[in-house]
């Protein structure tokens, strides 16, 4: 059986009347201001009645632009993704952009796969979450001459512009909050530190303590941004594995998480230790994911301006296409601020002691 073929731009000009260069005008968000008003609504209801569809394919091969952007996130599951594909699909589309989406999953060589996929549908540049530091891929892409902006991460050398979390400011936030409640042994649960973001938080936890004369009672480094990875890594602190600062014996009183999956494991395992929280151990994450005023305790945060990330990162990218002048040298930094819930006290009179165990 033959397929019906699908109506052209000269099915929808013929329809109207008008030559086939007015549709596609009325078609393109980038020149319909050219179009009446009146005459603009007839085509858009002209192309609803027939099911016509741009061809973009057809426009690229044309005039040398998609008019889509590649972007590329590590873990859509992770729920810090959303939001900020959320912002960059909203800014795109005001412009008349499209966003081509690759789910990278931290399988090896998918970034590099999508990259080399997305550049043959020829889009016109790359919005990127998934780099690690010193991202050999990343730099390849870089030196190719694409155009490139990342975000919610950072190549901590300067040479892309991005869009990120003020990270040192975020941990100062809850190492303050911490402190003034009175607790004086706080322990880090690390993101892993070949992502920006990892580094960046542990750099920020252990300044925000040494300005108030205090050292990490513990940093425990996790190996992903998860709930398992979590709840290892708060078995490991409350087991008295300790990298950096003093090995007091001490009982650690709170707990600042990178992230808030990370945090959630941790409570996880506090609830199965029976340390209670936050009687025992206070607990921050880092995000402000939903639901976490659902959980008990409900989790006190660190809120990241998310959806304004993405929205942000699709501007500057477009910008740098347009060539507007230092665009290519920008960085955009959001401050976070803490959300605070039900998962932090003053500390116990009797914390729960640590395990303890040989030294490492």
């Amino acid at each position: 059986m033959n397929r019906k073929q699908a109506p052209t731009i000269n099915d929808l000009a013929q329809r109207l009347g008008v030559h086939k260069s007015t549709v596609s005008r009325a078609m393109d968000p980038q020149r319909r201001h050219q179009i009446g008003a009146e005459l603009l609504q007839r085509v858009e209801a002209a192309a609803r009645e027939i099911g016509y569809r741009p061809n973009r394919g057809a426009a690229a091969l044309s005039t040398g632009r998609s008019r889509t952007i590649g972007v590329l996130l590590p873990d859509i599951t992770n729920p810090v993704f959303p939001p900020i594909l959320r912002g960059i699909e909203d800014a795109l589309d005001a412009e008349g952009y499209f966003a081509l989406l690759a789910n990278t999953s931290r399988r090896e060589g998918a970034a590099q796969g999508a990259v080399e996929r997305m550049q043959a549908q020829q889009v016109e540049g790359f919005i990127v979450a998934t780099a690690v530091r010193d991202d050999p891929w990343l730099e390849g892409l870089r030196k190719s001459g694409a155009a490139i902006v990342l975000v919610n991460r950072s190549d901590c050398r300067g040479r892309l512009p991005e869009v990120i979390n003020d990270d040192m400011f975020g941990m100062r936030l809850a190492v303050d909050h911490l402190v003034e409640l009175g607790h004086r042994r706080i322990g880090h649960l690390a993101g892993p530190s070949n992502l920006s973001t990892g580094l960046s938080r542990r750099l920020g936890f252990e300044q925000a303590l040494r300005t108030r004369d205090l050292a990490p009672a513990a940093v425990v480094e996790c190996d992903a941004y998860s709930i398992e990875a979590g709840e290892r890594a708060m078995a490991a602190l409350l087991d008295g594995v300790r990298s950096r600062g003093p090995a007091g014996d001490q009982a650690i009183t709170a707990t600042v998480a990178a992230n808030d999956l990370l945090a959630l494991g941790a409570l996880q395992t506090l609830q199965r230790r029976g340390v209670p929280v936050p009687a025992s151990m206070s607990v921050i994450g880092h995000n402000d994911i939903p639901l976490l005023e659902q959980i008990t305790p409900p989790l006190s945060t660190l809120r990241i301006q998310h959806y304004e990330m993405g929205f942000r990162a699709a501007q500057l990218l477009l910008d740098t296409l347009r060539g507007v002048p230092g665009s290519t040298e920008t960085s955009i930094v959001l401050r976070p601020h803490l959300v605070l819930r039900g998962s932090t006290a003053v500390p116990a009179a009797t914390p729960i002691p640590q395990r303890k165990t040989a030294s490492r």
